[in-house]
Formats: structure tokens, C-alpha cells, sequence
């Protein structure tokens, strides 16, 4: 389905996972950085499941641009299994980027906007503190 709106893509029929783009430089941030970050600020291990969230529109998954990012992300999906950091098995998904398309304004910065949300309050904002702690400035820097 081409141009999705947010609840069509909550049904879980359209094929498309609930997701964000990230637009870096790697000079300023490399790309295992992000990863980093990625891996653990959700659940990996969940299939289809991201908290209360179910259906495979909240599958875990990279979307990489290029054969060097899907090397990346490999190797660094790879290491966190050997390290055994997750007691179970990661499912993420490293799959070819195809199509992004932006969510409607209501549903944008939704972090920002709904900081008074119990979702803002119990799901994301310890994962934001837990950011800060492990990287700093880095994260408020990169954030705005």
C-alpha cells in the first residue's frame, strides 16, 4: 500500500512496520553508534511485540541503505547474541530499505508532545534517562 495513514498501518495489513529515519553523518556519529542505541532502547527478542504494541507492524527491524550498513548491522546483531546481553534469541529483521513514509503530523515528535502520556511517562522516558546516562551530551546534542 502506497502513502499508509498510521491507523491503516495499525491494522497490520498493509505490510509496513511502525519506524523512524534516521538521516546521520558518520563523521559525526557512526552508524554502530546508532545501532548501539537501537539495540537497547527496545526489545529485540519480541516478535511481532513491543510492549503492549503487538502485530508486525511493530516488528523489530533495520532497513539499511547499503551493502556496508547491512554488514554492519549484521555483525553488530551477531555480537550481542554471542555476548548474550538478551536471555533470549533476537529477531530482529536486517532487511533492504524500500519505502519510508512520513506519519501524520498528530503522530509526529509524539515523545515531545505527549510528555504527560502514560506511555511518554513508563515506556519511554526511563529509555531516554537510560540514554543519558550511557552517552551524555552525545544523545541531547543528537536529539534536537
Amino acid at each position: 500500500m502506497k502513502n499508509p495513514s498510521y491507523n491503516q498501518v495499525c491494522t497490520g495489513k498493509t505490510g509496513h512496520a511502525e519506524s523512524i529515519q534516521i538521516q546521520f553523518d558518520p563523521k559525526v556519529i557512526p552508524y554502530e553508534k546508532i545501532l548501539d542505541i537501537f539495540w537497547h532502547t527496545h526489545d529485540p527478542t519480541t516478535l511481532n511485540r513491543q510492549g503492549n504494541d503487538v502485530g508486525t507492524q511493530y516488528r523489530s527491524a533495520i532497513f539499511y541503505h547499503n551493502q556496508e550498513q547491512k554488514e554492519i548491522a549484521e555483525k553488530s546483531k551477531k555480537e550481542l547474541e554471542k555476548e548474550g546481553f538478551y536471555k533470549d534469541s533476537i529477531v530482529t529483521e536486517i532487511t533492504p530499505f524500500g519505502n519510508f513514509y512520513v506519519a501524520e503530523d498528530y503522530h509526529k515528535n509524539y515523545y515531545e508532545n505527549h510528555q504527560d502520556a502514560p506511555y511518554c511517562n513508563f515506556i519511554i522516558d526511563p529509555k531516554v534517562r537510560k540514554l543519558l546516562l550511557k552517552y551524555g551530551n552525545d544523545v541531547k546534542e543528537g536529539y534536537q
